[in-house]
């Protein structure tokens, strides 16, 4: 009945999804290759997690 009050758990990832991403271009920038890929990799699985939410709730 109030399901409009429930916080959408995939916009929290998505936030820091987006933010990892940023942190990735950044290090990418700076010529810190290791940790670009490091952020990237992360920042890759949290997407999977994302989807695999998202493919729950349909």
């Amino acid at each position: 009945m109030f399901s409009f009050f429930k916080s959408d758990p995939s916009k929290k990832l998505r936030k820091q999804y987006d933010a990892l991403l940023e942190q990735a271009m950044h290090a990418q920038r700076k010529g810190d290759i290791r940790g670009y890929s490091m952020l990237t990799l992360d920042a890759e699985n949290l997407w999977q997690k994302i989807q695999r939410l998202e493919a729950e709730k349909k």
